[in-house]
């Protein structure tokens, strides 16, 4: 058994997390997230295909699968553009009480 560690980042400010959410979700060949903002934060997995990632002030990369990315609490985010293959991924939402994933989409 071997256990890597693929992924490790602090929140911003701590989260009263009462549960996580999980959904696999599907961008078609070609199709771009937009401009974005979530109301917690998000870590996900790439399952299929690719995306072009992007958070506000960091280096865009691609995601393929395998690959994990974390999306801050009310950080922008700039890309999540899928590719040729279109894209599916796992998405993680820590939630606080009586909280709901939300995306607004700033003008921008």
């Amino acid at each position: 058994m071997t256990r890597d560690v693929v992924l490790d980042v602090r929140l911003a400010r701590a989260k009263d997390a009462h549960r996580v959410q999980a959904r696999r979700i599907r961008i078609l060949p070609g199709q771009a997230a937009g401009l974005h903002v979530h109301n917690g934060p998000v870590v996900g997995s790439i399952v299929d295909g690719s995306a072009v990632f992007q958070v506000e002030g960091e280096t865009e990369t691609v995601l393929r699968p395998g690959d994990v990315f974390y999306e801050p609490e009310g950080a922008p985010i700039r890309r999540f553009d899928a590719q040729d293959a279109g894209v599916t991924f796992l998405a993680y939402f820590l939630l606080g009480p009586d909280q709901e994933p939300e995306l607004s989409f700033p003008a921008g």
